[in-house]
């Protein structure tokens, strides 16, 4: 798997692409803002993408998502429990941070540990609520890659005192789910660099 990656300005949300090197097929997960890099990646690599994976629904990881699936025609997923903050332009911020209002449109809603083979690659779901009631993690197993979101990040985690956020549950879906997995898996999270889920669990072992 080849994966590329572009960062938005402001926010500097992390918007990857996983590539099938083989078939050139793609995933694009959490599409934020500044579209036309995005395309440059695609024509640039003559990419074929299958899908558009969301971690969560907050304006950040959203505002090129209707540009990304009308270039596309790729399906979107989400994970169960956040269609409350797809919907709202309010709870996803758009309204109060992004400018302007936003909804996400998808078209697939997948449940905790449901597994898929999109262009070749497979992944599993790992819900992770917290940061959103729906938040979750992209798990690569084959590769050791995990996309966290804005569940993990370097040497932090996410926020909760958006709306719907609790703490109690994303301690959880952290220490619990993402902990379990292999030390060496690496994590590509929503903001900033990369880290490792071995490092992270003895950094984070007080929060």
């Amino acid at each position: 798997m080849k994966l590329l990656k572009t960062v938005s300005q402001g926010m500097d949300e992390n918007c990857y692409i996983t590539v099938n090197e083989l078939t050139n097929e793609a995933m694009v997960i959490d599409p934020g803002a500044e579209d036309y890099k995005i395309k440059e990646l695609i024509d640039k690599n003559e990419l074929k993408v299958k899908a558009i994976l969301l971690t969560h629904c907050h304006y950040d990881h959203i505002e090129s998502l209707r540009a990304i699936k009308d270039y596309t025609g790729a399906d979107v997923y989400i994970c169960s429990g956040e269609q409350v903050i797809a919907e709202s332009e309010n709870a996803n911020l758009s309204v109060y941070l992004g400018g302007r209002p936003l909804k996400a449109e998808y078209d697939i809603v997948a449940e905790d540990n449901d597994r898929f083979e999109i262009g070749g690659l497979n992944f599993k779901v790992i819900k992770t609520p917290g940061h959103t009631p729906g938040g979750c993690c992209f798990y690569f197993e084959r590769e050791g890659v995990l996309f966290s979101g804005d569940t993990l990040f370097f040497m932090s985690r996410g926020r909760t005192d958006f709306p719907y956020g609790d703490e109690k549950q994303l301690s959880e879906s952290i220490t619990k789910k993402l902990f379990s997995l292999p030390e060496d898996v690496t994590v590509f999270p929503g903001h900033g660099p990369k880290t490792i889920i071995g490092m992270e669990k003895k950094i984070q072992a007080d929060f």
